[in-house]
């Protein structure tokens, strides 16, 4: 009998997934598939983050409880809880996928939970992910092979007897340790014991693949004092887990040079976007990419207009033929305007014959995503005096209508409407949508920003700086402040606020470019000083630098 053939009394079926040691960016395209048509999401503690967002939202994640052991059969094989999850769900008919940190075939439990589905002719498959054996190395720098070529062994040394130990500590091999942090020494003492040499070079990593990564080298008789000098030893978080790895291409030498992931300029910074996620999302993913973590906090809320007779008269007009240009400064200006033709049963063939201008690349997206290409976007700056150096005079011979719709915020400046009635073109200013201060964060966030708990704070505006201090207080001393221009710094500093990193473009992506040059600059300073790179928020008073899960 095929076991993994479907049982005719059972339709469900269990997808066991690999969910990669920690970055979201290491799931598989096919991981991603299969979780987005899971209607049961049971997945370990640690990568459950990383595995929910790619579940529709109806997704089932049943709380997973120590099972009671006394209240089974003595003839009952005990099953763990996530394996009676796992059964229950899919003898229900359900699609159920089983996330894992790291790879399943790495799982001694999961195979537990296969070989169970195999006994009940559940159909089930395999999602191969990447191990944190390998994983982790790679992401610390240290590659588990060369040219040359050595033997890998890999090691848990929470279930390795004394013959393993025996076997890798009389060999050359390049040793991969699975082990926690406060049992690093005793591993690295069983191989001493087995043979290998006190000065034996290793590397041990924490948090391997996320931003919290951290990563010291020592030596095998070395390494006990290595973590007590940093700090990280004793600690209440001795029990996370751990990659060590022992042999020559974990030195130090060979290391610093392939360190890519941690010297990443803004490693590990917390960094402030003083935004909303749909704002932010290009913003955000560029930090990312610098190594940071970027954190949203909207600082201004959106609400229709008091009186929206304006709105209305104006799309009306874009129906029956007003206009001959729309221009759009914001995606919130484009919502606005979706919004009012939804309302009406319209859609983007409204805009057939009306050329459309947008302000900044988002507000094109917005645009793309109703379905209407935009006929004009700045060249240069992306702003309302770089939208009319490039929009073209009224000229009475080519166009039929001079007439332009300007959809936009109650508080925008009068910048863009001058300019274009300067070129000719009369125009329809509309109150669109109204911008009021945002609720304040949640107090957890809200003391991050006044205890210093972000490394650095992204000014767009100067509301942005008024509204994220009226909302939240003001950034500490420590926090690095970056704005996207002379009058936004200006703002912060008649807020109290230094001013540490300027744009050279009004630009956000040009800004977060700055702050990541700030960032390089303030590594190579630490390096070339011998002084450990550490981030501007583990400079306030009481922080201590250690090691998190």
């Amino acid at each position: 009998m095929n076991p993994t053939a479907p049982n005719h009394f059972a339709s469900g079926q269990v997808t066991f997934l690999g969910a990669g040691p920690g970055d979201p960016g290491l799931l598989t395209l096919r991981a991603v598939e299969a979780l987005a048509s899971a209607d049961v999401l049971i997945a370990d503690p640690q990568v459950l983050d990383v595995v929910r967002v790619h579940a529709r939202a109806q997704v089932d994640t049943p709380l997973q409880t120590p099972a009671d052991e006394a209240s089974i059969p003595a003839d009952v094989p005990a099953l763990r809880d996530t394996a009676n999850l796992v059964m229950t769900a899919a003898r229900a008919g359900k699609r159920v996928v089983r996330a894992v940190t790291g790879d399943p075939g790495l799982d001694g439990y999961v195979a537990e939970e296969m070989l169970a589905c195999a006994a009940e002719g559940i159909v089930f498959e395999v999602v191969p992910g990447i191990a944190a054996a390998v994983g982790v190395p790679a992401y610390a720098g240290v590659p588990l092979r060369d040219a040359h070529g050595t033997d890998v062994r890999f090691i848990d040394a929470r279930t390795a007897d004394e013959r393993c130990w025996t076997e890798v500590g009389a060999s050359d091999a390049t040793a991969v340790v699975s082990t926690s942090l406060d049992s690093v020494a005793a591993a690295a003492g069983e191989l001493v014991s087995a043979g290998r040499k006190p000065d034996t070079p290793l590397t041990v990593t924490v948090a391997g693949t996320t931003t919290r990564q951290r990563t010291w080298t020592a030596t095998l008789g070395s390494v006990a004092q290595v973590l007590k000098a940093a700090k990280v030893l004793p600690s209440a978080d001795g029990g996370q887990p751990v990659i060590a790895v022992v042999g020559e291409r974990s030195a130090a030498a060979r290391r610093e040079p392939l360190s890519w992931f941690e010297s990443k300029p803004l490693f590990g910074w917390r960094v402030l976007v003083p935004r909303t996620k749909e704002q932010a999302a290009s913003l955000s993913d560029q930090l990312v990419s610098y190594g940071a973590v970027s954190h949203e906090v909207p600082t201004i809320a959106v609400e229709p207009p008091r009186t929206p007779q304006q709105m209305e008269r104006a799309v009306k007009g874009l129906v029956t033929g007003r206009y001959e240009w729309i221009a759009f400064t914001s995606v919130n200006a484009v919502k606005a305007v979706r919004e009012k033709f939804e309302e009406y049963g319209l859609d983007a063939r409204a805009f057939a014959g009306i050329k459309v201008a947008a302000v900044g690349e988002q507000t094109a997206k917005a645009l793309v995503a109703f379905g209407v290409k935009p006929d004009l976007v700045p060249s240069g700056e992306q702003s309302a005096a770089g939208l009319l150096e490039d929009w073209p005079p009224y000229d009475p011979v080519f166009d039929p209508i001079d007439r332009v719709f300007l959809p936009r915020a109650d508080i925008a400046t009068e910048t863009l409407v001058a300019g274009l009635i300067e070129l000719g073109w009369e125009v329809d200013d509309v109150t669109a949508y109204r911008t009021v201060r945002a609720s304040p964060p949640p107090a957890e966030t809200r003391e991050a920003i006044k205890g210093g708990g972000f490394d650095a704070v992204l000014f767009t505006s100067s509301s942005t700086v008024r509204n994220l201090v009226g909302i939240a207080g003001k950034p500490h001393n420590v926090t690095v402040i970056a704005c996207i221009g002379p009058a936004t710094a200006k703002t912060a500093e008649e807020h109290g606020l230094r001013v540490d990193v300027m744009s050279p473009e009004p630009s956000v992506h040009k800004l977060a470019e700055a702050l990541a040059d700030f960032g390089a600059a303030r590594r190579d300073a630490a390096l070339e000083a011998g002084d450990p790179v550490t981030r501007p928020s583990e400079r306030r008073p009481g922080s201590r630098r250690r090691a998190r899960s």
